[in-house]
């Protein structure tokens, strides 16, 4: 059984085959969830990925249930564990947004269906996926030199550059001291093959980058540190002149929602360089490739999957 709890639970090649079935059209989508149910379980309330998500497992011809937080009360009214197996009778895929990654990572160990990791405190696999490919869209992956985010070193980030390590792209980190990721971070990275490096200075980071990505200074939960998170950060948002020292042609991203003003000037966010709202579409095209890809390995096992869903979605495309 399969999990996506961080992007490199897959392999680069499965990586590589998401994102090019991600690319396909809904319309050329394999029916693999025909028939199933997708548990989206929501501790965190999110626009883009109740939407995306709901949209992709409809396209793969599920049936999306999404659940609130008091329904299920989660280490409350039942376990994690209890959940993950009630859930189990009734959906093919349980897709999880949480704080603790460990409750993501319990659900997993029960090994009752394959889990999705829709957020947590560690991780944002599935903005990674959106991510990638709009730099494959923009860009090519085949062509992109450096990648640059700017801010803090937090899930988004991690798995960012967890992904362009797998790819093969370098990276860069802009962070203040004391925001900084961590050692076993960068030894993940590194264990993947990938250069990541890590700067104090954003005009560094920034500088002939192909891509600049920003993110909140303050994400959910971590209300209490806004004063002191505004004042770090300060010199990190990415101005106009900031993007001006970025390569030719390079693009904005951000995974939004976006403080115009903070972590970003509105004419970066809402300029010529900015694919912000392509990369908020993407993030249905990259669930529908990453459901697929795991529908596939729950019905087909994980070494005939790619073949299997390769057909169905030829098939598709044809018919």
């Amino acid at each position: 059984m399969r999990h996506f709890l961080e992007v490199d639970d897959l392999s680069a090649d499965e990586l590589q085959w998401v994102l090019d079935m991600s690319s396909r059209a809904p319309e050329a989508a394999p029916p693999v969830l025909q028939g199933s149910g997708v548990a989206l379980v929501f501790e965190k309330p999110s626009n883009r990925t109740r939407n995306s998500m709901e949209m992709a497992v409809h396209q793969l011809g599920g049936h999306p249930v999404y659940i609130r937080p008091e329904e299920v009360g989660m280490d409350v009214r039942e376990t994690a564990e209890d959940i993950a197996r009630t859930l189990a009778c009734f959906h093919d895929i349980i897709a999880v947004r949480v704080f603790r990654h460990n409750l993501l990572e319990r659900m997993a160990a029960c090994a009752v269906a394959p889990v999705i990791n829709l957020l947590s405190d560690d991780a944002h696999p599935c903005q990674a996926l959106a991510d990638l490919l709009t730099v494959s869209q923009c860009i090519g992956l085949d062509r992109i030199e450096r990648v640059a985010f700017v801010g803090d070193a937090n899930n988004v980030w991690r798995s960012l550059a967890i992904g362009c390590a797998m790819l093969g792209i370098p990276s860069t980190l802009a962070v203040p001291d004391g925001y900084g990721p961590s050692g076993a971070t960068l030894d993940r990275i590194a264990a993947l093959g990938g250069e990541c490096t890590v700067t104090d200075d954003p005009a560094a980071a920034a500088a002939g980058a192909d891509v600049v990505y920003t993110d909140v200074w303050t994400s959910m939960g971590q209300e209490d540190e806004q004063a002191e998170r505004l004042a770090a950060f300060g010199p990190y948002q990415v101005t106009p002149e900031l993007m001006s020292l970025a390569a030719d042609g390079a693009i904005f991203l951000h995974d939004l929602p976006a403080h115009r003003g903070e972590e970003v000037a509105a004419e970066v966010i809402d300029g010529p360089a900015s694919r912000i709202w392509q990369q908020a579409e993407n993030r249905m095209h990259a669930a529908r490739g990453l459901l697929a890809f795991l529908a596939g390995t729950a019905l087909h096992g994980a070494a005939s999957a790619g073949s299997a869903l390769h057909g169905a979605a030829s098939a598709g495309a044809a018919s």
